[in-house]
């Protein structure tokens, strides 16, 4: 079994925490307030400790959720929460000025009903703000003690490396999967260099790796899968190969193909919590159990071959999409429009 925690800066957390984004955001509409307050009671109560949120998601309404839900349990787990990518009523927009990440605290702070969050996270970079500036209105906010260790979102080696050097980075949050290895150019060896945790989003693929994924016209109007084109035709269909062979090997294993995605990121980097979110309780059990699945380095090879990063179909983000990160891409990637 691998379920012994793992370290996140000054702590340390059981290795699947919650990703809470689809409760409000991404995938379909929001979920009904009471259902999905239970969800969150019973993922504490499973003995999941670390919940990630965002002031973006649901526009400040899955803070304000978390916040409601779980006031009166608040010592039973991490609370993570991200700044930089704001909102101004439905419109999104990126603002890591110093001024603009306190004033996103305080905000934040008050939705979540607490004194100080454990982890909060650059959401993304601002190219117009030297990242020096904004991590030293981080620092501000640590040694107020409005937070208590500070995170990065969507960046590369270099600002990792930037920002590090101004005030110690506990957390590295990307997107990481069998569908998406790009953390492997460079970032997961810079943060295993400066002990930083690494922190997998999506793990699941948004949820193509499954038993039964949904096909892209299955999609709701508002799901955000319909502009990314690794999950719309003719890519969805184009990696389902691939699929089929993680689908026959988690068959053989007795487990969820959702299960062995989770497994496999726990077993590539051995540091790592992954977040994977859901709205279903079902899936909120077997996401925890997939910590007891440990697969071997020869099960953990094949999945490797088979996901290889060149065998994957299609871009993971539009041109768009991809100038709004500073994560690294590989050669045979299409360059960020």
């Amino acid at each position: 079994m691998s379920t012994t925690p793992r370290k996140l800066g000054s702590d340390t957390v059981y290795p699947v925490g919650l990703g809470c984004m689809n409760l409000h955001h991404g995938y379909g509409p929001p979920s009904d307030e009471a259902e999905a307050a239970a969800l969150l009671n019973e993922a504490l109560d499973l003995g999941y400790d670390f919940l990630d949120t965002a002031t973006i998601y649901g526009f400040g309404r899955n803070e304000t959720l978390i916040g409601t839900a779980l006031k009166h349990r608040q010592s039973e787990f991490l609370q993570a929460s991200k700044c930089v990518l704001l909102f101004d009523g439905e419109a999104r927009r990126i603002d890591a000025r110093p001024a603009s990440i306190k004033a996103a605290c305080e905000a934040s702070l008050k939705r979540l009903q607490r004194e100080t969050i454990d982890l909060y996270y650059m959401h993304r970079p601002d190219r117009k703000v030297p990242i020096e500036d904004s991590m030293g209105a981080m620092a501000d906010l640590v040694a107020e003690g409005k937070i208590r260790m500070v995170g990065l979102s969507e960046m590369g080696e270099g600002l990792l490396r930037r920002a590090h050097a101004v005030h110690p980075v506990a957390a590295m949050q990307s997107e990481y999967s069998l569908l998406t290895r790009n953390p492997e150019i460079a970032v997961l060896d810079a943060c295993r260099e400066l002990g930083v945790t690494f922190v997998p989003f999506s793990p699941v693929g948004r949820g193509y790796l499954a038993d039964n994924p949904p096909a892209p016209k299955d999609y709701h109007s508002s799901d955000m899968r319909r502009i990314f084109p690794r999950w719309t035709e003719p890519y969805w269909s184009e990696n389902l190969p691939l699929l089929k062979q993680a689908q026959a090997m988690a068959g053989d294993l007795g487990v969820t193909t959702s299960q062995l995605a989770i497994a496999w990121t726990l077993a590539k980097e051995p540091g790592c919590v992954p977040i994977p979110g859901t709205t279903s309780r079902q899936h909120l059990r077997d996401n925890f159990k997939a910590a007891e699945l440990a697969l071997t380095p020869d099960q953990v090879a094949a999945l490797d071959s088979v996901f290889a990063p060149e065998a994957v179909k299609g871009p993971r983000y539009s041109p768009a999409a991809q100038a709004s990160v500073d994560t690294e891409q590989y050669a045979f990637e299409p360059a960020a429009g």
